[in-house]
């Protein structure tokens, strides 16, 4: 089974700031719930780790990610990634191509197109299942993402220097640096929650008046 993606995302950030990031796999791994990258092999290829927690009980999958090319005129990269979970039973890849597209000087577009293939007993929840809870992934990514992006931008601000007429004491305490922004905490991935999640829109969707 197949399914196809594409989002945008909106970035607090300058495009050169979040290429910064995207082009960075272990930085954007850390930004999807539950997911790790476990071993580096070479510069372009990967090992990882996702981790699911249904209440009490815990899954976790195993898999590989290749970068398949970097594009950094256009601010662009593909990545193919493939897993299984720990009993392999079930098989996923995904194929993602994203890249970052400018709107001023602290704001920019994040913009994704994937395309995720299921097999074995994942591929039972069927498309419309797989979309509701993709769509709740891709929203906690992009959280994740443009907080980290955020906490870089605000660590590029240039320092803006003391006036000379406040004297030299003020002007050196105006140079020191602030404190850097702490990077989001990485959580596993809720299944509970991304569950409800996927009811509630379900629910909506029986009970919203429909058009003749």
């Amino acid at each position: 089974m197949k399914v196809q993606f594409d989002k945008t995302f909106p970035m607090p950030a300058s495009a050169d700031t979040a290429w910064t990031l995207l082009q960075d796999v272990e930085g954007v791994a850390t930004c999807m719930p539950g997911a790790s990258i476990s071993e580096r092999i070479d510069a372009q290829h990967f090992k990882g780790n996702v981790a699911v927690k249904l209440g009490p009980a815990s899954m976790s999958f195993r898999g590989q990610i290749e970068v398949v090319s970097l594009d950094p005129a256009g601010r662009a990269v593909h990545l193919v990634g493939k897993g299984t979970d720990s009993t392999g039973s079930s098989g996923a890849s995904m194929d993602l191509k994203a890249r970052v597209e400018p709107i001023d000087a602290v704001s920019c577009t994040l913009i994704g197109t994937s395309e995720v293939s299921m097999s074995g007993k994942a591929a039972a929840f069927g498309g419309r299942m797989m979309t509701s809870v993709a769509e709740q992934v891709f929203k906690q990514f992009a959280a994740n993402f443009a907080a980290k992006v955020q906490t870089l931008q605000a660590q590029a601000q240039p320092v803006v220097p003391a006036s000379t007429a406040a004297g030299p004491a003020v002007a050196t305490q105006a140079s020191a640096p602030a404190p850097a922004a702490s990077a989001p905490e990485v959580k596993q991935l809720n299944g509970l929650a991304l569950l409800w999640s996927v009811l509630k829109d379900w629910l909506r969707s029986l009970f919203s008046p429909r058009r003749a």
